[in-house]
């Protein structure tokens, strides 16, 4: 019987989306011996830094990768929006795992709506991404900086007073099973998800035809298609988890639509902006978005963030 490692994150949700993917794999190989093979990542080491403090890409992704590379994991799962945009040489993205609702839900300590939050109403976030969308949506809101997996967030927030609310990745929840936590879908008008949300990237060796035979068929070609694009309009921004960037394609009655969005940190500028077009086109149509924004204004925020670099 033949024996694959899958390297993975350690925590909880990494765990069960990695299962998932086990499964898929056992069900349409049912000779296959799958070893989940959890490791720890940079990002697993600082629990309690933001993200943007911590600086560097691969947070969460370049251990694995480098456990990949060596030959001592034969493929990994990675949740799609920790991937960058780059990968190590030698890498590659074997498939793209069917999508789940992509949009974040915000979950209230009180039962409370987002809209009706007033002014100084505090909503706990660990996403610059969110926290600049909702400074935009509601500039009187107090945004806290909260860092931990699912359950510890969903603690925190439900042990300070001071936070009415927390906003998490409605397909996280799902993955955990604990979906009917989230009161509130918020629409993508209001916060626009992260580049590739929702999908796991499953990652293997360039030039192993063996793994890509057995990797394929958790290949799901329409998520596929609009998480590359997604990523593609995220290379040409050049951005990371310094600069508030979202994406949202998806694949209509044939046609695919883009929507992308560039937010000033304190969320007081937001350029958006839309394109549609034939699938095949992702890369070009992702590529296109982000220098229609670029000449919008968005690289003067980049600039900002990144000190003219």
């Amino acid at each position: 019987m033949k024996k694959i490692r899958i390297g993975t994150r350690a925590s909880r949700l990494a765990l069960a989306q990695t299962g998932q993917v086990r499964e898929a794999l056992q069900a349409a190989f049912p000779g296959l011996w799958l070893e989940l093979v959890p490791i720890k990542t940079t990002g697993d080491k600082i629990p309690d830094a933001p993200l943007s403090r911590i600086g560097g890409k691969g947070l969460f992704t370049k251990e694995i990768e480098r456990e990949l590379a060596a030959g001592r994991v034969d493929m990994a799962v990675h949740s799609m929006k920790d991937m960058p945009t780059e990968l190590p040489a030698g890498l590659k993205i074997g498939a793209v795992t069917r999508r789940l609702d992509p949009l974040d839900v915000f979950i209230s300590r009180q039962g409370k709506s987002l809209a009706g939050l007033k002014q100084g109403g505090a909503i706990a976030t660990g996403s610059m991404r969110r926290k600049a969308q909702l400074l935009a949506y509601n500039p009187g809101l107090e945004v806290l900086d909260i860092r931990g997996n699912v359950e510890t967030r969903l603690r925190k927030m439900r042990a300070n007073t001071h936070i009415d609310g927390v906003i998490l990745a409605r397909a996280g929840l799902e993955r955990l099973g604990i979906s009917d936590a989230a009161a509130e879908t918020v629409p993508a008008h209001i916060i626009m998800p992260a580049v590739g949300q929702a999908a796991l990237a499953v990652e293997i060796r360039d030039g192993d035809p063996f793994m890509q035979e057995i990797v394929s068929p958790l290949d799901h070609p329409e998520s596929n298609i609009a998480v590359s694009c997604e990523r593609a309009f995220l290379y040409e921004l050049g951005g990371g988890c310094q600069v508030p960037i979202a994406a949202l394609a998806g694949i209509t009655k044939g046609a695919l639509r883009l929507e992308g969005l560039v937010a000033s940190l304190d969320g007081g500028t937001v350029f958006r902006g839309v394109v549609s077009g034939a699938p095949e086109n992702f890369n070009t149509m992702g590529k296109s978005l982000a220098r229609k924004l670029l000449d919008d204004g968005a690289g003067d925020i980049l600039k900002a963030v990144y000190g003219g670099s």
